[in-house]
Order: C-alpha cells, then sequence, then structure tokens
C-alpha cells in the first residue's frame, strides 16, 4: 500500500498527488513511468513520473480525469492509500551531449516533459521550453517549468493566456529566427508529436518523442503498447516510451488509440452516473 502524501487539483480536470514510495523513488530517471491499481478491482494504468526526491522517498505523479479509473484516482485525498505503485518502468531520457534544446509540452504532456528540462537545465544546457493548451484554466506547471528553462513561451488556442497560436507555429518562428537547436524533445498529443515531427524534419533537427498507447502489464508481454518505429515493431513500454520522432508510424498510433474509445466512455459515465 502507497500512501497518498499530498494532492491538489491543478485544474478541473487535472490533478497532482505525491506518493510515499522509497523504493520506486530510488530508482527513478526522467521519462520513466509507473503503473498503479487503485484497489483489488481496479485496472492497471501506466502515468509517467512528473517527479521524485531519492532522500525523502516520494514520487509525483499528474493525471488528467478521463476515465473510471483516473476518476476513481482523482477521488482519493490526502493520507488514503494506493494499492499498487510499481516502477519506474521504461528506459530513461537520454539527455547526454544534448546543448540547445526546445522542450515542447502539449497540455498534460507538460508534467512529462517538464522532468526531462529540468535535468537538462541542472546540467547547463540552453533550454528552451513551448508549453500549449487550450485555454488559461488548463494551464500548468508554469512557474516550475520557467525555472527549468533558459527560456519560457506559454501558448493557447484562444489566446487567453500568452500567445495564440500552436506550438508548432512558435517552434517554426524561433528556428528561423536562428535557435540553432540539436534536439526538440515533444511530449503530448499524439497529433501535436506528428506535426512537430514533421516541421523539424524539414529542418533536419533530431526529434525525440514520448508514447504513451494503451498499455497493460509495462514489460511487454502482452503487446497492447506496440508500435511502428522504422517499419519496425516496438514496445512502448521497455523500448520506450521516447522513440526517435522521424521514424514514428504516428497514423497507426492514433488509430489503435481509438479503438476503444467508445466503450472507455461508456465505462466511464456508468461509474459517474451519468448513464
Amino acid at each position: 500500500m502507497y500512501k497518498i502524501l499530498e494532492k491538489k487539483d491543478l485544474n478541473n480536470e487535472v490533478v497532482y498527488m505525491k506518493v510515499d514510495a522509497p523504493a520506486v523513488a530510488k530508482k527513478c530517471e526522467p521519462g520513466q513511468f509507473i503503473i498503479l491499481r487503485v484497489n483489488e478491482q481496479g485496472e492497471r494504468i501506466p502515468l509517467t513520473i512528473e517527479d521524485y526526491d531519492r532522500e525523502e522517498g516520494w514520487v509525483s505523479i499528474i493525471f488528467q480525469k478521463v476515465g473510471k479509473t483516473t476518476y476513481l484516482l482523482g477521488s482519493l485525498n490526502e493520507q488514503d492509500y494506493i494499492l499498487d505503485f510499481v516502477g519506474p518502468l521504461g528506459t530513461a531520457s537520454h539527455t547526454d551531449g544534448m546543448k540547445r534544446v526546445c522542450v515542447i509540452g502539449g497540455g498534460l504532456g507538460c508534467a512529462i516533459a517538464f522532468p526531462q528540462a529540468k535535468k537538462l537545465y541542472n546540467n547547463g544546457a540552453h533550454v528552451d521550453i513551448i508549453a500549449g493548451f487550450r485555454n488559461k484554466d488548463l494551464v500548468i506547471l508554469q512557474e516550475e517549468m520557467k525555472k527549468a528553462s533558459t527560456n519560457y513561451y506559454l501558448m493557447t488556442d484562444d489566446g487567453s493566456a500568452g500567445e495564440k497560436g500552436l506550438v508548432t507555429e512558435k517552434l517554426k518562428k524561433l528556428i528561423e529566427q536562428g535557435s540553432n537547436y540539436d534536439t526538440v524533445i515533444a511530449v503530448g498529443p499524439v497529433i501535436m508529436m506528428k506535426f512537430v515531427s514533421l516541421l523539424t524534419k524539414e529542418y533536419g533537427i533530431k526529434t525525440i518523442v514520448s508514447m504513451n498507447p494503451i498499455m497493460i502489464d509495462g514489460t511487454g508481454m502482452c503487446g497492447g503498447c506496440r508500435l511502428t518505429v522504422g517499419g519496425e515493431t516496438k514496445f512502448a513500454c521497455v523500448d520506450g516510451p521516447d522513440f526517435d520522432g522521424h521514424l514514428v508510424d504516428f497514423d497507426s498510433v492514433l488509430q489503435r488509440l481509438s479503438m476503444y474509445k467508445e466503450e472507455e466512455n461508456h465505462k466511464c459515465n456508468l461509474f459517474r452516473g451519468i448513464e
């Protein structure tokens, strides 16, 4: 059992939790994830590690309430317990040798991009962060990301905070203004990562994306998280979650992610008493 040390609602949809998990915290690296189960009847869900402290023994996660399990998890309070909290899983992000990096976070992807940006910045790299959200009410981790970057750019679809526009528009502008990035890291909606990768391919900039497809066991046995990278089948849970954005078949990922959308919505609505 894992105690919830702290819980904060970052907005109406997104929740921050700090969990007492010393064995997990001891081995954490940016880019890795955990798989948790709320209770005995619960399903296993993967969540990327937002931050951690090896000495204090905690791991923090940020999640969006979109399905039955995330709503159930979001209903827990401080001092409550999570049944299973397994990790760290996946391959840690490789940041060695990166000197000028643009880290792009889309929505909840900022929670995944933040620890990577923080590590790069603390290691002396020039780090520009572009954070994109639909509107000002959904903005998260603004102050934290400012402290982990050389420059922080906030974009919203409706212009209610920061600049109005898409993260790809800002990235293109920065590149054309002479920002000689050796690497772009993009984390967020699959469609966003696809178009970031298409843009950077035009300029020949190495691009890393963090993939979070359907996942069950987290060890590569079930094959649920498979995706095509460079014409080969890879498993996000063991080969990733980071991959070369110029090699990922984003269209097949988008198709797989939508396979169970209707069933997931129905189950979530039943849990919430809407149906």
